[in-house]
């Protein structure tokens, strides 16, 4: 076990699902696998682990942010030997282009953090997928008839700012949308060699305040989860 997560060795699989909030990976557990166990509750983080058409999968929580997402990935790839993530979350639109349900499949995260240059020695500022999974979500969204639009996404430090308008990194690099794990996530998989991707949920247009309700959450996921456990599959 690591330091952050309590699972045994073995009971992790070779690909995760990993979602920021707990409670998340517990729904994706308990509705889309079978035989799910939870294996890890640290810091009331769960991980669990089942079959997804007879194939392992684990799923579990990142919490919020680089810092967050940097240990819990980092120490999936190395302690548990997991050879994929696919971050699957939300994200606030900067423009009307988007609407709300929008998936996103990040070809690249942009970010002001100095996550990746302190942590391993990597200067970009703007940091693309890693590995052969965000083709394979590409070509899995379109066997399943479900639209994904590959872009580039500003990655944040910050939630709330005093300046409302985009801000510079995201118009100097095209990203219409903004989360807050993406960079973290791909700066890791990058320094250790390993696979990862983003897909995202727009659940917010920040221009016009609309977002989608509590009571509509579960049923507007449901296409992203199933995108990605279906990537996941074919990942293995």
């Amino acid at each position: 076990m690591s330091i952050h997560i309590s699972a045994q060795k073995g009971e992790i699989a070779k690909v995760v699902l990993q979602p920021g909030d707990p409670l998340r990976a517990k729904y994706i557990a308990e509705n889309f696998l079978e035989n799910a166990k939870l294996v890890s509750q640290t810091r009331g983080i769960f991980y669990y682990t089942g079959l997804y058409k007879g194939k392992e999968i684990t799923v579990g929580a990142s919490g919020m942010g680089f810092p967050s997402i940097g240990i819990y990935s980092f120490e999936l790839f190395t302690e548990y030997e997991v050879d994929t993530i696919i971050r699957i979350g939300t994200c606030g639109a900067y423009t009307t282009d988007l609407k709300v349900f929008d998936i996103l499949n990040v070809a690249q995260a942009a970010s002001e953090s100095t996550y990746a240059k302190y942590a391993w020695g990597i200067e970009e500022e703007i940091l693309s997928h890693q590995g052969t999974i965000f083709g394979i979500i590409n070509d899995t969204a379109k066997e399943i008839s479900l639209t994904a639009k590959a872009t580039n996404i500003h990655s944040s430090d910050i939630f709330y700012r005093k300046d409302p308008a985009v801000p510079a990194i995201a118009t100097r690099y095209n990203c219409p949308a903004v989360e807050m794990e993406a960079f973290g996530l791909f700066a890791n998989a990058k320094h250790l060699g390993k696979n990862a991707a983003t897909i995202l949920t727009v659940s917010d247009i920040i221009p016009t305040h609309e977002n989608i309700s509590a009571d509509q959450r579960e049923k507007a996921l449901k296409p992203m989860i199933e995108l990605a456990l279906e990537s996941a599959i074919k990942s293995l």
